[in-house]
């Protein structure tokens, strides 16, 4: 057979008008046993634990882990970054090289039965035109009620930057030769059986994106998952695996900081993201023995806000975390 890679997603959106989400079970990525074989398969899953110290380790990375991170613009750059992922919206009118993932993530919660404000529903462009806009409205009621629902929606808002990872396996796989794809999709199982894989695989992809867009290259040369993985030579599971992943995205970035039309823009963010990788480098669960891939849901009603070295946070709570990547947004 071909190469194959069997994907479902689990949940199912909550009743049109219900105010709060539905509880679901997580969602599973099925990965072929073999590039030829796409009938056995291997269901890799995240414990509801293991999936809350991704969504921390977002919401750490790319906002600071405070609730005023979670509504940013980055000096130079033309869009809003919200979100626990720092989800790019765009102003009306404004195009640029990155992908713009904040309307998706609103219909994503929409799909899962979160009430958003009016002024939030239809995919509407970012309302504020400039950075200057946006900073001298940060205390208005429209922005207190986004930063009211990022903040109630950590979960859902992890849960929708896995799924991205889930769409982007396929469509990695498809904009590549046939040569190339099993070598790929071989160092993906690899990471993915890999206890502790989830994590740079999510916030990889959330943080630098998939790597398939033809927008986003300099001077021919992506800086996504994609190039990150045909980085990557070896075979070795565990830390091993963990350790090359995070070399390769260190030579990407590198990579693309030298090839950059503005090198100094991007150069002066460059050791904030070598550090970013350089976490890929250990499993973020202190103890666990299932081995994982992305799934995030929900904590439990009622769980405890955060349990003492276990990184596990409620949607209400902000996470200590150390200070966000500055340039967390860029694709």
């Amino acid at each position: 057979m071909g190469i194959a890679l069997a994907l479902l997603l689990c949940a199912r959106p909550a009743p049109a008008g219900t105010a709060a989400p539905k509880p679901a079970a997580p969602w599973k990525l099925v990965v072929p046993a073999s590039p030829q074989d796409g009938e056995a398969a291997r269901d890799l899953r995240l414990s509801p634990r293991e999936a809350l110290v991704v969504g921390r380790r977002l919401w750490r990375n790319e906002a600071g882990g405070t609730i005023r991170g979670l509504t940013d613009w980055n000096p130079g750059e033309d869009f809003a970054s919200l979100g626990i992922g720092h989800f790019i919206w765009y102003p009306l009118g404004m195009e640029g090289p990155f992908v713009e993932s904040f309307p998706p993530m609103l219909a994503y919660l929409q799909a899962r039965g979160v009430a958003v404000p009016d002024w939030l529903e239809g995919g509407v462009p970012c309302p504020w035109d400039s950075r200057e806009e946006f900073y001298s409205q940060i205390q208005s009621p429209k922005m207190r009620a986004l930063r009211s629902l990022l903040r109630r929606t950590v979960g859902l808002q992890a849960e929708f930057a896995a799924a991205r990872l889930e769409r982007a396996v396929p469509a990695m796989l498809a904009s590549l030769p046939p040569p190339r794809r099993a070598a790929v999709l071989a160092q993906f199982r690899r990471l993915a059986r890999t206890r502790g894989g989830a994590y740079p695989l999510v916030d990889y992809v959330n943080f630098k994106g998939e790597g398939i867009s033809p927008a986003e290259r300099y001077q021919g040369q992506g800086w996504g998952l994609l190039q990150v993985l045909e980085g990557m030579r070896g075979s070795a599971p565990g830390r091993a695996a963990l350790a090359e992943f995070s070399r390769s995205a260190a030579a990407v970035l590198r990579r693309r900081a030298r090839l950059s039309p503005r090198p100094y823009f991007e150069r002066r963010w460059l050791a904030v993201w070598l550090r970013r990788v350089r976490s890929y480098r250990a499993p973020p669960y202190p103890s666990s023995r299932r081995r994982t891939i992305a799934s995030v849901t929900r904590p439990p009603p009622g769980s405890a806000s955060r349990s003492s070295g276990k990184g596990v946070i409620s949607q209400n709570t902000t996470p200590s975390g150390s200070p966000a990547d500055p340039s967390n947004a860029r694709r």
